[in-house]
Order: structure tokens, then C-alpha cells, then sequence
């Protein structure tokens, strides 16, 4: 299996140890969501910056139990639904914690949540030019993930299927496009149920997965959050090492010439 130590992860000029990312919502608490991160072997947890406690000292915080010195927080705009409100809460994040490595999402519909790609498009620009290192959630289609690409984008985060559904990669042929077209890394962001999922995602030659509610949703979320770090990593092997082709008929392991 792929040393990870040998085969990082480089977003935006940071080097990662794990390809997985994992959310901090849905949790019980802040110790449960520390005891997965640590068992998870993350490096990296996106923060929404509208529901979690990162600035008011007042009250328990989120780096009372995950330091930010020691983990990458990634500032998120969950429950944004114009450019103008992701714009706004991610200057307040940096204001409050100087960071500059941000996901962008800007949502639609609310039963879906499926990614409003004008305003994500839009929000993208304003913040590359505010100087911001964007990764950006966004749906899985080929030709955006090109545009924003283009744009500046640090990073493509296409769904695997609608946020919080797991439903798996449902799309893996748009996905499978997108990661033969994109120069910066591709991560497979929503979707995700089990460590099947994750592993397909990494087969498919993402460089990283995030998920937040398969973790946090499971009924043992330290236990899944184990399987999925050996799941990421299985993964990426198996896309390094590459498959065996598929075939229409059987190919017996051993030569049948010789029978007794």
C-alpha cells in the first residue's frame, strides 16, 4: 500500500498526510468529533462558520478540543445561498482566525442543496481576488469544474451525490472526466455513506475525499471513522497500483495447458 507519507496530499502549497477531510458537525459534542479526527488520522476538518463556535470565548469552543495549531481548519459557507453571504462569512472567518484556505459553497434548493453554479462561479471570482485560496464545492459537471479551474480554484470538489444523502458516487463518470481534465487536486465533497463509497471515490483517482455525516451519522462514529481512514488509503493504492482489465468472459489463474 501507498506510504502516505511518501504521497501526500499539496493543496494550494500545503502538504496534507491524509486525503480525507473530515466536517465537525452532527457530532454529540466537541470531544466525540475530536476522538473521530484523531481515530480518522485527518489533518484537515472543514468548519462551518455559521453553526460552529470559533470566535466567542464565552462559550465552549471547537479549538477547546480540536487545536488549531495542530490541525488545518477549513473554514466552510454551509448555509449560504448567495454569493454575497459566502463572500461575507469568509472575510469574517479570516478576521477572526487569519485563515485564507477556505471551501466555498453556495447552495440552491434546500431539499437537494445542490450547488447554485452562477453564484458559485461569482463568489469564487470575488474571493480569489480578495486573495483567498478557494476550494470549491461544486456539482459534478466537467465543463464548470473547468471554469473554475481556470478561475484559480485550489481545489475542485465535485458531490458524489446530494449532501448528507449517502448515497454513494453516483455519477462516477463525471467524476472519472473531471479528474482526467483537472490540474489541481480533485476531491469528491457530499455524498458519501460507507467506506465502499470512499474507496470508489479514490479509485476513481480523486486525490482526497471530505465527509462529514458519514462519519458523525454512523452509529459508532469513532469505529467509522477508522474504516475510512483505511478506506481513503486502500483507495489511492488501488488506483496507483491500477486494475486489472475488465473482461467479457472468464481468464482462468492458471494456465490450462498440461492438465493430468
Amino acid at each position: 500500500m501507498a506510504d502516505h507519507n511518501t504521497d501526500p496530499l499539496i493543496v494550494a502549497g500545503r502538504t496534507f498526510n491524509s486525503r480525507l477531510i473530515i466536517g465537525t458537525g452532527k457530532y454529540k459534542d466537541y470531544a466525540e468529533n475530536a476522538a473521530a479526527l484523531e481515530a480518522s488520522g485527518a489533518d484537515m476538518v472543514t468548519v462551518a462558520v455559521r453553526r460552529v463556535n470559533i470566535s466567542d470565548p464565552t462559550a465552549t469552543m471547537l479549538a477547546d478540543f480540536i487545536d488549531p495549531a495542530q490541525t488545518t481548519y477549513l473554514p466552510n459557507t454551509a448555509g449560504c445561498f448567495t454569493g454575497e453571504d459566502a463572500v461575507r462569512t469568509l472575510r469574517l472567518a479570516r478576521e477572526a482566525g487569519g485563515w485564507d484556505l477556505v471551501k466555498l459553497e453556495v447552495l440552491s434548493d434546500p431539499k437537494h442543496l445542490y450547488p447554485d453554479m452562477e453564484e458559485t462561479l461569482r463568489a469564487a471570482k470575488l474571493l480569489i481576488k480578495d486573495g483567498f485560496e478557494v476550494m470549491v464545492y461544486c456539482s459534478d459537471d466537467p465543463v464548470f469544474a473547468r471554469k473554475l479551474e481556470d478561475m484559480g480554484c485550489a481545489a475542485i470538489m465535485p458531490l458524489g451525490a446530494p449532501i448528507g444523502s449517502g448515497l454513494g458516487i453516483q455519477n462516477p463518470v463525471n467524476i472519472r472526466l473531471i479528474v482526467e481534465q483537472t490540474e489541481v487536486p480533485v476531491i469528491v465533497d457530499a455524498g458519501v455513506g460507507t467506506a465502499s463509497d470512499a474507496a470508489v471515490a479514490m479509485e476513481l483517482g480523486c486525490d482526497g475525499v471530505l465527509m462529514n455525516t458519514a462519519i458523525a451519522g454512523a452509529k459508532d462514529p469513532i469505529l467509522m471513522a477508522t474504516a475510512m481512514k483505511h478506506a481513503v488509503k486502500a483507495g489511492r493504492a488501488a488506483y496507483l497500483a491500477g486494475r486489472m482489465p475488465r473482461k467479457m468472459y472468464a481468464d482462468p489463474s492458471s494456465p490450462l495447458a498440461g492438465l493430468i
